[in-house]
């Protein structure tokens, strides 16, 4: 195992990146460099990447403290502080920086094959900056986090005792259908509870975002995330078409399934609160303990998968990689964050002895993989893929994982796990559809009202929901979006979940025939980072670079035959 940091004259190895004033003079060194060659230019980036490695790994020191701690005020000031006193000066520093690179009369000297992607990236980062946004952008920085604030501390009172909005999930799967609607209820209603600080948040969002779009000349905050976001292999077309291909293929298996649920249940009509339980009227999974028991059994998971990728996983297990189990004051979701000096990886969740908790921790394993393998690349943009591979990396281990369930239950639970997850992959593309469709509505219609956005989320809702009987919760329905912290967070970033879910299904057709071809391509195509484009990422792995209607109709087809051979 290599150490990290490497040796690097410009940046020191005891620098405090956190504070600007450390920070400064070695960009402004960069920036005043003289440059003669393109050999010259190649030292630069260099320099620039260990240095952009420094302040992205202070910045995540800063995040991860926040989220595992939302309730400690002295945490949340020193992580809003960075945000307001030195992400501003790293921004306009590396736009500086960027531009100077690509204005270099040496940069058509530089190997295409092997800097063509972060050259082409810089480009279209130049040509959006406008130094009038930075403040906006921090502004939408600070509005998230008091999103993450409220949400983080949400808990639910149930039954005498009190629990995070993750541990009220157990209750879902509880074969007592008057508990679970009890448990929904008093979930969505602590949800509804604060719709109006979120949505006034929301509100405070869109008009930022708007008109950040238009300080770039670019017509709509959708016009502008496509380049922010380096979406040069696809178009809002090609969403739409996804879009299109969910409501034609997607839907239909998820509405036919949960007739079979309705039945297999014998209720009348089914409601939100029996979307989890088990139709066998089995106890919930309960595939570990603790954390301690989770780590174990990954571990052992991942040591049969692949020796090599077992032996990656037991790299995290030591010092301060891992932060799993769900308790107050800790923001929701899950996440894998690399600190990009060290390049050592972490892993947050909110691990509440679910199976969804399994398929989290597999998840967020393959992002460090990906994180893990491409360690070596000297360049810090090309340790990070373009997030429609990334979530390939840890969507194909949610797959992968599934003829070693038997380490977290008995061979029929294992089955019950298995079908579990390819009914949710159905239901998460139709879910992925919801988002990012609501997603492009919102950023054409900046001018819209609350009630209009309510109104248009209902409609998607319908379009691409579960087919569930709502009544009595319209008004919680018309605020369910805001549970989808992407939206609030991280605007446009969940298309990528779906076009990587149908990259995941192709290596896991591909393991399925021949499991040791399929890890050979997992493992050359993340070692590439992102240093090549996406087309020829998904190409690296034997996978095609298509989302559409056709590719759908074929993946669909390998998920019911492998369901037809799960027992139910």
């Amino acid at each position: 195992m290599s150490t990290y940091p490497p040796a690097n004259d410009h940046v020191p190895a005891t620098l405090d990146a956190s504070r600007w004033e450390e920070l400064e003079p070695l960009y402004t060194s960069l920036q005043e460099r003289a440059l003669q060659c393109a050999g010259c230019l190649e030292s630069l980036l260099l320099d620039r990447s260990e240095l952009d490695a420094a302040a992205s790994e202070a910045e995540a020191e800063l995040y991860i403290n926040m989220t595992c701690h939302t309730d400690d005020e002295s945490i949340l000031q020193r992580y809003l502080e960075h945000v307001r006193d030195v992400q501003p000066h790293l921004k306009e520093a590396g736009f500086q920086l960027d531009r100077r690179i690509v204005q270099c009369p040496f940069v058509d000297d530089l190997d295409s094959d092997r800097y063509g992607v972060l050259v082409r990236n810089m480009e279209a980062d130049v040509k959006i900056f406008r130094e009038e946004n930075i403040p906006l952008g921090t502004k939408d920085t600070e509005l998230g986090t008091k999103y993450d604030e409220i949400c983080g501390a949400m808990s639910v009172e149930f039954r005498g005792e009190e629990y995070t909005m993750p541990q009220m999930g157990k209750f879902l799967e509880n074969t007592d259908r008057a508990v679970r609607e009890e448990a929904w209820t008093a979930t969505i209603n602590r949800r509804y509870r604060e719709h109006e600080p979120i949505d006034g948040i929301f509100d405070e969002m869109v008009t930022l975002r708007n008109q950040i779009a238009l300080n770039a000349d670019c017509e709509d905050f959708r016009d502008y995330m496509f380049r922010a976001k380096h979406r040069f292999d696809y178009t809002p077309a090609d969403c739409e078409s996804f879009h299109k291909g969910v409501e034609q293929l997607c839907v239909p298996l998820q509405h036919a399934t949960n007739r079979q649920r309705q039945a297999t249940l014998g209720v009348s009509t089914l409601r939100p609160w029996d979307l989890e339980v088990d139709v066998k009227g089995r106890g919930p999974l309960e595939p570990f303990a603790d954390d301690k028991e989770l780590v174990e059994k990954t571990s052992r998971l991942f040591h049969r998968m692949d020796g090599g990728l077992g032996d990656l996983f037991d790299r995290l297990r030591g010092g301060d990689c891992l932060d799993l189990d769900s308790r107050m004051g800790k923001a929701p979701g899950g996440y894998q964050y690399n600190r990009d000096r060290r390049r050592i990886p972490f892993i947050f969740m909110n691990a509440a002895g679910l199976q969804r908790d399994v398929e989290t921790m597999v998840h967020e394993a393959g992002h460090a993989f990906h994180s893990m393998l491409s360690e070596a690349e000297p360049l810090v943009a090309y340790r990070h893929s373009p997030i429609e591979f990334a979530e390939v990396a840890s969507m194909s281990m949610e797959l992968l994982a599934h003829p070693f369930l038997d380490e977290f239950y008995t061979a029929e639970e294992a089955d019950r796990a298995r079908r579990q997850h390819l009914e949710g992959i159905v239901n998460v593309l139709c879910w992925i559809a919801t988002i990012d469709a609501f997603q492009h509505w919102i950023y054409t219609h900046p001018d819209h009202t609350r009630d209009q956005r309510d109104i248009y989320w209902l409609e998607l809702h319908a379009r691409f929901g579960p087919d569930v009987d709502w009544s009595g919760f319209e008004q919680q329905r018309a605020k369910f979006w805001h549970k989808q912290l992407h939206i609030f967070n991280v605007p446009f970033y969940y298309i990528e979940y779906g076009i990587a879910q149908l990259g995941a299904l192709q290596l896991w057709s591909q393991y399925r025939r021949d499991p040791e071809r399929a890890l050979a391509n997992y493992r050359r195509a993340m070692t590439l980072g992102g240093s090549k484009p996406l087309p020829q990422l998904f190409e690296a792995a034997e996978l095609r670079f298509d989302f559409g209607p056709g590719m759908m109709e074929l993946l669909m087809e390998d998920v019911q035959e492998a369901l037809a051979a799960v027992p139910a």
